[in-house]
């Protein structure tokens, strides 16, 4: 068997998933996949970059980075990538100001952001926001553009909680219903 460096040759980078698998979340914090603190600090011993990417899109970074390090991994918010904070850095560079439909617990990701007379929309898991008065907002919104924006942080469940309401279904409504009624619009 081919030792650890022997291995490694040529690679000079490693993007880790967290979810899954650094850990196995839960509402009590999860617990650490077996050997997985070891394993990442042994690669951050290497010369190898390592950073770690996220598709979790209802913790901000500093809360995800504080929960892994309690669980005993050595871990920075500069380390990961993550839906929210990459959507903030689009927001900024197109000079966009997006109308919100997301959990709070990424809200502090566009902290930043000007929020005022929206010209997207950005929407995600949104748990306990997805209401018809947030869904209408941020219909409204769209409607209102001539070239409608929507940026989704991701697919999937809108949280644990709910499991079958899905995020890229009301990313899809929306989508769809914009679409159609701006088709309508030019006829």
């Amino acid at each position: 068997m081919a030792s650890w460096g022997e291995r490694l040759e040529g690679v000079r980078g490693v993007l880790l998933d967290i979810s899954g698998v650094l850990y196995d979340g839960s509402e009590d914090g999860g617990v650490p996949i077996p050997g997985s603190v070891e394993a990442v600090a042994r690669l951050k011993r290497s010369q190898l970059k390592v950073r770690f990417c996220t598709n979790d899109s209802q913790k901000s970074r500093g809360d995800l980075v504080g929960l892994l390090r309690r669980h005993g991994f050595d871990i920075s918010e500069g380390e990961v990538t993550a839906p929210a904070p990459a959507a903030s850095l689009i927001l900024k560079e197109r000079g966009l100001r997006p109308h919100l439909l997301i959990h709070d617990g990424v809200r502090s990701e566009f902290d930043q952001i000007d929020t005022s007379n929206p010209n997207c929309v950005v929407i995600a898991d949104a748990g306990e926001s997805f209401s018809y008065q947030n869904m209408n907002k941020a219909f409204r919104v769209l409607m209102e553009l001539e070239s409608p924006v929507l940026i989704s942080l991701g697919k999937g469940p809108s949280d644990e909680r709910h499991p079958d309401v899905k995020a890229d279904g009301y990313v899809d409504n929306l989508a769809e219903a914009v679409d159609l009624l701006l088709q309508h619009a030019d006829k």
